[in-house]
């Protein structure tokens, strides 16, 4: 029989503790450091090593999370580049034309985003579609406030959620369930497309349906006190502030360099299916074509200056990729205390037979209370809402990972559908659909409240997360 020690205990009460913070809306940084502290402590019974454990838990934690930082930096600050050289517009344009009423330009517009963001990350995107495809929609009839919704559903809500070519998301929550990065995409596929169509479809109706009635206009969630000068695109830290020396380049090189844009990423996923390249080799292969792309982009558009502006470029982009992610490390630096780094940093400190403390307290779980697939996929669902509350989405992966983990040993199999619906549901909510300050991006864009469009997303959002739980409900049942 396996034997548990006060490292399983330290962990398990922490792990709860994260969870009551998060739905309290505090941040959980202090708790995760505290608890790296204890178990630390408990396991080396010196106080000097456990706070060196902070450190080293910190360093592996950044490890597994750098090549994810890496990429993210580099794409966005190739997006800088492409937005301060005007290449942005030349790859929207050929859309606008089919923007001609309310409903072809809600689609054209999301279907566009989700498609850029798949590549660039939605924020990226929005800076670089968004406001060139904003006065389009509004000639075709459709409110400032439903191109907003339209931007975050699509973009914040089904690419992010799926992350299927930068692989961040996934890589965070397969990390901390213990699978590999190509089981948690495979899962996510059909959850990601049941919750994309019916909470954009839910979307599109309440839309028609409100616009018919009078009640959504075009003057609807409007404000210009809500957002600050500093939420605004192209007014933040993390924007190319040196757009001002750019030579303008002539509408013939824009398109040229647009369509080679295109040309490379289309290539590259061409490459990524033909060579059945998934991961870390995926990450490699997008992350090195966006660097080549910003080199060849500062040259063309910096006469003279090209050198200096990359690095320019650069440092914008890893100021935006740590921004977004130096919240998740100490979270992702505790939960990884619950797999593999306990041993790595501590060494054999468990009890014998033991293979981890998630997998333990799975294991435990598993002979005491049999868990039901359908308790498991609504408890991640629950999960993957309360760790949203935060508005990252991408902080409580690493626990959404751990507890599908317990909660797949305790059923039997299905941990990677349960981790891709608990990754997918932590995103909806936390990642930019239904909590203001996550929203801001598009808001700002449009220039409406953040509160009004997480008010109005919250709908929609709520039938596709009940669809989306039930469909994952049937596939665990069937496996």
């Amino acid at each position: 029989m396996l034997e548990f020690n006060w490292l399983h205990g330290i962990y398990l009460i922490f792990m709860f503790l994260v969870i009551v913070f998060l739905i309290k809306r505090r941040d959980t940084s202090l708790i995760c450091i505290i608890g790296i502290l204890l178990l630390g402590w408990t396991a080396t019974s010196s106080l000097a090593h456990a706070v060196s454990g902070i450190f080293s838990t910190f360093i592996y934690a950044l490890k597994e999370l750098m090549p994810t930082i890496l990429i993210i930096s580099i794409i966005v600050g190739m997006s800088r580049v492409l937005l301060a050289s005007g290449i942005h517009e030349a790859l929207v344009s050929p859309f606008t034309r089919f923007m001609r009423n309310p409903t072809m330009a809600y689609w054209t517009i999301g279907i566009l985003i989700m498609t850029m963001s798949f590549f660039f990350w939605p924020s990226p995107s929005m800076a670089l579609v968004g406001a060139v495809l904003l006065p389009a929609a509004i000639r075709a009839g459709l409110p400032p406030l439903v191109v907003a919704m339209t931007m975050s559903l699509f973009g914040q809500g089904i690419a992010l959620s799926g992350d299927f070519i930068i692989q961040g998301a996934p890589k965070l929550t397969a990390d901390a369930a213990g699978i590999p990065i190509e089981s948690v995409i495979s899962a996510s596929l059909p959850l990601v497309f049941v919750m994309g169509v019916t909470t954009t479809a839910a979307a599109f109706w309440l839309i028609r349906r409100d616009m018919k009635s009078g009640s959504l206009h075009i003057n609807s969630g409007l404000t210009e006190t809500e957002i600050t000068p500093s939420d605004r695109p192209n007014a933040n830290q993390d924007t190319d502030t040196s757009s001002k020396k750019t030579t303008a380049l002539s509408p013939l090189l824009q398109r040229i360099a647009a369509i080679f844009i295109i040309f490379l990423f289309v290539l590259d996923v061409i490459i990524l299916f033909r060579y059945n390249l998934q991961g870390s080799e995926a990450t490699a292969l997008v992350g090195g074509t966006a660097v080549l792309i910003l080199l060849f982009i500062n040259l063309l558009t910096y006469r003279g200056k090209g050198l200096e502006q990359t690095t320019v470029h650069l440092i914008d982009g890893f100021l935006f990729g740590f921004k977004v992610f130096v919240p998740v490390v100490p979270i992702a630096a505790f939960f990884y205390l619950g797999d593999a780094a306990l041993i790595d940093l501590y060494g054999s400190v468990l009890p014998a037979g033991s293979h981890g403390i998630v997998n333990d307290l799975g294991l435990a779980l598993a002979n005491s209370v049999p868990i039901h697939p359908a308790i498991g996929a609504v408890t991640m669902t629950t999960i993957g809402t309360i760790t949203g509350l935060d508005g990252s989405g991408f902080s409580g992966l690493s626990l959404v990972g751990s507890i599908a983990s317990v909660f797949g040993s305790s059923i039997d199999g299905g941990t990677a559908t349960l981790s891709a619906l608990g990754q997918i549901t932590a995103i909806w909510v936390g990642g930019g659909t239904l909590i203001p300050w996550a929203l801001i991006p598009a808001a700002a864009i449009c220039g409406v409240s953040p509160f009004e469009l997480a008010r109005r997303n919250l709908v929609p959002v709520f039938i596709g997360l009940i669809a989306t739980t039930m469909v994952a409900i049937v596939i665990l049942m069937l496996t």
